[in-house]
């Protein structure tokens, strides 16, 4: 059974980590002229951005239902992931590409490409750490799942989006490090270039597989399917459901929703069959924390 995530806790390690990295790789930017660290600047900035519109949406999605909504606006934050996904991810890999074909045109020479390595270094270090923490929630929420596996079925987004963050972070850290230290041994400037390059694509690539993810969310997906089948076990297990006839469940943010058609157990009478779904309903909540709507019809076929 998988264990609830700290989210907030893996966007603050996230953010004090970019924006830490964020000053560091523009000062050797400027000092260097080098693209490739120019690109990783931005590239920071751009996630401090994302974990801004993450916590915006975490807060707005803790906004009560109303005759309006609801259901509440724990979908809210599907909205901001998507964004932070679609836009900061993807401008952020566009400058790169951008900057990456002009320094093919017009490359310039590095300056200082010592301290652009030893900036690199600390990023390496710090955005280690940021993933580091961000790995230990995912950790607790994906089970015995793989991390792909994990990928492609949590329906926490804010999670996904800072994992995606810290990777894409990571692996493009290494790549600068790579584009410089190439640039230093050879002196071919053209090293630098297409290491800016590569770095907005892999931008891009992280900002398409988290938007193809969250826009599912969006959408309107079920539960998690390794906790929709817990649920549907316990629902089976219970003595007053004889039958479980359709089970529907939708991720609404933090909260489910959970819609049950089923065939009750022979009981004496209306009174009864009430506090039999209310029992069942009662139970059900406090097993499954994450379900705030529940929705119980009794019949004796779907």
């Amino acid at each position: 059974m998988s264990g609830h995530a700290n989210s907030l806790k893996a966007i603050l390690l996230a953010l004090g980590a970019n924006f830490a990295i964020f000053v560091a790789k523009l000062v050797a930017a400027v000092v260097t002229g080098s693209g490739a660290m120019l690109a990783e600047a931005v590239h920071s900035l751009a996630d401090c951005g994302n974990q801004g519109l993450l916590l915006f949406g975490m807060r707005q999605a803790k906004r009560p239902p109303s005759d309006e909504y609801p259901l509440g606006w724990g979908r809210a934050l599907y909205f901001w992931s998507f964004l932070v996904a679609l836009l900061l991810f993807s401008v952020g890999g566009v400058f790169s590409i951008y900057e990456g074909v002009h320094k093919l045109g017009h490359p310039e020479p590095l300056k200082w490409p010592w301290l652009a390595l030893g900036v690199l270094a600390f990023g390496i270090v710090a955005e280690g750490y940021s993933m580091h923490g961000c790995l230990q929630e995912v950790n607790k929420a994906r089970g015995g799942r793989g991390l792909w596996r994990w990928f492609r079925e949590t329906r926490s987004s804010e999670l996904l989006v800072i994992f995606g963050e810290d990777f894409a972070a990571l692996l493009g850290l290494c790549l600068a490090a790579l584009a410089v230290g190439a640039t230093m041994l050879t002196g071919n400037l053209l090293f630098d270039a297409l290491g800016t390059v590569a770095i907005g694509v892999l931008l891009v690539l992280v900002a398409v597989a988290v938007a193809i993810e969250v826009k599912a969310l969006l959408i309107g997906q079920g539960i998690d399917p390794a906790r929709r089948a817990e649920l549907l076990a316990f629902l089976q297990a219970r003595p007053e459901v004889a039958e479980v006839l359709n089970l529907i469940t939708l991720q609404m943010g933090p909260d489910a929703m959970v819609a049950v058609k089923a065939r009750m157990a022979p009981v004496a009478g209306d009174r009864a069959l009430i506090d039999a779904i209310n029992a069942v309903e009662r139970d059900m909540k406090a097993a499954f924390d994450e379900i705030r709507w529940s929705f119980f019809e009794p019949d004796v076929a779907d």
